[in-house]
């Protein structure tokens, strides 16, 4: 294989490379911020004894049997009113 062909297809293959990041953080640019809102958190608002949670809304597990098995990490982000995301 001659140099110029391998200059020419790594010039292909980095241009493919910067091409697809611009499009990328384009398109996941643009969808992170149309995901954006302007509610108030959960852990702000908290609902009437009785009521369901709207959707999409996180709500712990309070169970007496689910409490003894979780982590003081996990715990700590159910109370602040976030998804739990270790274990």
């Amino acid at each position: 294989m001659n140099m110029r062909f391998k200059a020419l297809v790594g010039s292909a293959i980095l241009g493919s490379m910067i091409a697809g990041g611009a499009i990328g953080s384009t398109v996941f640019g643009s969808a992170a911020s149309a995901q954006t809102s302007t509610t108030t958190p959960a852990a702000t608002s908290t609902p009437a004894a009785g009521t369901a949670p709207a959707a999409g809304t996180f709500k712990p597990n309070e169970d007496a049997t689910h409490e003894a098995g979780e982590s003081a990490a996990r715990e700590a982000q159910e109370n602040a009113g976030q998804m739990p995301t270790v274990p």
